[in-house]
Order: C-alpha cells, then sequence, then structure tokens
C-alpha cells in the first residue's frame, strides 16, 4: 500500500515542482509566456501611437519655432525637440523588439536604447521644469529680472545640462548599467532578451531612485499647484476677457506642460516606488514606463489654437 501510494505521489511532485520553474535549465512556463506575449502587445501599440504622433510633433513645433525669437522658453523648447528626436531614433529599435520577440543587435546596444528612454525621461522633466519656472517668475517677479535671465543664460545652462548627459551617460551605461547577469537563464535566452534588467538594481541604486521619484514627484506637484493658482488669480483678474490677454495665453500653456508632467511622469514614479521592493513586476513596469513617453506629443496639446505659437514668444515670457 505504501509503495503504490509513493509511486502515484512522485509524478505530482516532479510536475509541481517543474511548473515552479525551480529545475535549471527548464522553459518557462505556457502561462508566463502568454503573459509577456500580451505585454509585448500593449507595449508594441503604445510605441507606434508614440513613434507615428511624436514624428508629427516634432515637425509641428519645427514649424511653430521658425518664428520665435530666442528667449529662455523658446530655447528650453529646442531642448525638448532635441531630446525628443533623439529618443524617436530609438523607438523603432523596440518595435522590432516587441514584432520579432527577439533581440540580435547586441547587448551594448539594447543597453543604450533601454537607457534612452530614461535618459528622455529626466531630461524633459529638467526642461518642463526650466519653463514652468520661467512663467512662473514673470508672473510673481518682476519682468527686468527675468529678462535678464534671457539668451546666454539660457545657453549656457543648456550646454552644461547636454555636456553633463553625453560625459556621464555613455559612463553608465556601459560601465555599470546591466552589469550583472540574470541567473538561470541559458545563453540564447540571454542573448536575445532585452530591456530586462530589474535584477541589476542594487541597493546604492535603489536609495538613488527612490530619492529621484520623490523629487519629481514633488517638484512636479508643487509646479502645478503654482501654475493652477497663476492661471485662477489671472482668471478673477480679467473674468470673461482672459482669453483675450497674451499673458494669460502664455500661463495656459504653461499650466499644459505642467499636466503632461502630471499625467505622464507622476503615476510611473509612484509605480517605481513599489517596483524596487517587487522586482517580478518588471513587465508592469515596462508598461508604466511606456507610458512617459507620450510627452513627446506635448505640443500636439496646442494644435489647431492660434495662440499656440505665442507661446514661444519673447513678448509672452
Amino acid at each position: 500500500m505504501a509503495s503504490s501510494k509513493i509511486q502515484r505521489l512522485l509524478p505530482m511532485a516532479i510536475n509541481s515542482t517543474m511548473t515552479s520553474g525551480s529545475l535549471p535549465g527548464t522553459p518557462q512556463p505556457l502561462d508566463d509566456d502568454k503573459n509577456i506575449n500580451k505585454y509585448h502587445t500593449v507595449l508594441l501599440a503604445i510605441y507606434v501611437v508614440v513613434l507615428l504622433c511624436g514624428t508629427i510633433n516634432l515637425s509641428l513645433t519645427m514649424h511653430i519655432m521658425k518664428s520665435s525669437t530666442t528667449s529662455i522658453t523658446s530655447i528650453a523648447v529646442l531642448n525638448l525637440i532635441f531630446t525628443h528626436s533623439i529618443f524617436l531614433l530609438t523607438v523603432p529599435f523596440r518595435i522590432y523588439y516587441y514584432v520579432t520577440d527577439n533581440w540580435s543587435l547586441g547587448l551594448n546596444w539594447c543597453k543604450v536604447v533601454s537607457s534612452m528612454i530614461h535618459i528622455h525621461m529626466y531630461m524633459s522633466f529638467i526642461f518642463y521644469v526650466i519653463i514652468l519656472v520661467t512663467r512662473l517668475m514673470t508672473f510673481y517677479c518682476q519682468s527686468e529680472r527675468v529678462a535678464s535671465l534671457r539668451k546666454m543664460h539660457a545657453l549656457l545652462i543648456s550646454a552644461v545640462v547636454w555636456t553633463a548627459v553625453f560625459v556621464a551617460g555613455p559612463c553608465i551605461i556601459f560601465i555599470s548599467y546591466g552589469k550583472k547577469q540574470l541567473d538561470g537563464i541559458d545563453k540564447t535566452t540571454a542573448a536575445t532578451d532585452c530591456f530586462r534588467f530589474g535584477d541589476n538594481i542594487g541597493y546604492t541604486a535603489k536609495v538613488f531612485n527612490y530619492i529621484i521619484s520623490t523629487v519629481i514627484i514633488m517638484v512636479t506637484a508643487v509646479l502645478a499647484t503654482l501654475q493652477g493658482n497663476v492661471l485662477w488669480v489671472l482668471y478673477k483678474k480679467h473674468r470673461q476677457g482672459c482669453t483675450s490677454q497674451q499673458d494669460f495665453g502664455a500661463q495656459l500653456k504653461s499650466m499644459c506642460f505642467a499636466a503632461i508632467m502630471v499625467i505622464c511622469f507622476i503615476p510611473y514614479h509612484l509605480f517605481r516606488m513599489y517596483y524596487l521592493d517587487h522586482i517580478d513586476l518588471q513587465n508592469v513596469n515596462e508598461v508604466f514606463l511606456s507610458l512617459t513617453t507620450f510627452n513627446c506629443l506635448d505640443m500636439l496639446t496646442f494644435l489647431g489654437r492660434r495662440t499656440c505659437y505665442v507661446c514661444f514668444q519673447g513678448g509672452a515670457i
């Protein structure tokens, strides 16, 4: 009796062990493969929309910028155009990966493409902050003080920011980003998989990410609140005639930037603080991260409005 019972239980135990994936060299369960394919389909749809609409967005923005003056805002927008352009150049590689479910371009290029979405998010955040702070300064401070910060100061800040990115970026990407190799994955899978560096996040990187996410959430919330207060004050001052006021129109465009920051950045960074302690949610994290790229469509929020270019004019700052 005991012998026959053991014979019945042994196959069940083996099947349970193989299903859990604890045996080395065993393939991923079919259900996980299906889930990954679902995530890849969602990511593919997001990046196709971002690539197509983002390209249109850049074309419209460059057309608008032809008639703008060199002010702090216009220089910040030029930097945004450059940031969006660099990122959009890497999007086709993401689309290729999610279509073929295979990466054959090498680990280094995978790390470059993977890191560009983070660089794009942080650089966009910096230039959005510059635009919003400039607008707020024109409202809360004297215009003469703002004028003294124009042109050379804006160009100098841009040069410093991009120099830091081009110097520090490659060092981080090729030296520390994705340095550890995932355990329990065969060489074939490791060579064809990409954008899965969650297991490489160490303690120091987690602390740094917590700080960065907290700063971005707080700064975005504060700037959006201040910008909303500016619009409310101007609305109370001009009431029904507010839409014809140049200052109100410029601040309204800034509110659009603030809204983009709130919608695109805050959800991801809120989730990221949870994800850092739940690395198994890499696929969900990739979806949240992809949603930050919708800020590539920022200029489309002004489409069809005559005052869209006023946002970039020196006189509107």
